[in-house]
């Protein structure tokens, strides 16, 4: 099995910032819209550097999806930024219209995502983003695991002509993806390859996928390992690729099972090559405030538990 290196705990959100200030030496289409949240997005680099570009909206999310997507007619490429359940739960009528239906070229950047947003609870824990952004016709839909993989996906959307949902956290998670890795949406990576089940990850689940992979190679068990940064767009070549020879499948995602990366594999499998799945997601649940770590393990989103999901699914072969 190969084996992947921690290089230092970071924060996904703050590859976002890290790469939309590199867009704003590089790109000077690109501009920036916060809803009151900038040190939260990480995008102070970006304020200090560009500040004609820069535009802090305040608690109005609703209205800056809608000047966001004013501004794709004259040609800029904005980047909206607040916590994921405000980019999506609170103005879905406003990206649905304004965004998708007309096909505008915004960036919907998403940070805090998910249960280990912690201590703030479930009023800010969104679990359903992914499925409310994917039933978008035209709306790509990406989740990143790491630092290194944001700042990379940053840079790749805003070449990305059409709306984008960018996904990403608050915690200091495992840092391993490559530094100068090339980010192609819509397309899977394969960490590590096995023979006896498929482990299908997205965010902050992808290293615990890894973590989950090395515990069963000690049970004698082999796992394959994809990262799924896409959603939407979804890579099914890799996916079957990968389910036709292990025979079987768990899919690993921060979010709820309704809806989520695993319907979205469970859809491919039953129209192509039907086979045992899995899911590790939580279970038509709001969250809690706690502990991001603790909250993980109570619900079942962790390495032990994609352990316990290879060794169910592959009795069901």
């Amino acid at each position: 099995m190969k084996k992947y290196t921690n290089t230092g705990n970071k924060d996904t959100r703050s590859g976002f910032g890290a790469g939309m200030d590199e867009l704003g030496k590089t790109n000077e289409n690109v501009v920036a819209l916060c809803a009151d949240l900038t040190g939260s997005l990480k995008l102070g680099d970006f304020q200090k550097n560009h500040p004609e570009r820069f535009f802090q909206i305040g608690i109005a999310e609703a209205n800056m999806i809608g000047i966001a997507a004013g501004m794709t007619i004259g040609g800029k490429i904005p980047f909206t930024g607040t916590f994921a359940n405000f980019s999506t739960g609170r103005v879905y009528d406003q990206i649905r219209q304004s965004v998708a239906y007309s096909d505008k070229n915004v960036k919907i950047c998403a940070s805090h995502a998910g249960l280990t947003l912690g201590e703030d609870g479930a009023t800010h824990q969104i679990l359903e983003d992914i499925g409310l952004m994917k039933m978008l016709p035209g709306m790509t839909v990406i989740n990143t695991c790491d630092y290194n993989q944001t700042k990379a996906a940053t840079l790749a959307v805003a070449e990305y002509k059409g709306p984008v949902y960018l996904r990403f956290g608050r915690p200091k998670v495992a840092n391993f993806t490559p530094e100068d890795q090339k980010f192609e949406i819509g397309k899977a990576v394969l960490l590590n390859e096995g023979n006896d089940v498929t482990i299908i990850a997205t965010g902050h689940l992808v290293w615990e996928a890894l973590q989950a992979a090395e515990e069963l190679e000690e049970k004698g068990i082999s796992a394959e390992v994809i990262n799924i940064h896409t959603i939407k767009p979804l890579d099914e070549e890799a996916i079957l690729k990968s389910i036709k020879k292990t025979g079987c499948v768990v899919t690993a995602e921060e979010h709820n099972y309704l809806g989520g990366l695993g319907e979205s594999v469970a859809r491919t499998l039953t129209q192509n090559h039907p086979a045992p799945q899995e899911f590790v997601a939580t279970k038509d649940t709001f969250g809690e405030s706690g502990v991001p770590e603790l909250l993980m393990e109570k619900y079942e989103l962790n390495a032990a538990a994609i352990v316990r999901a290879s060794e169910k699914v592959i009795k069901r072969k």
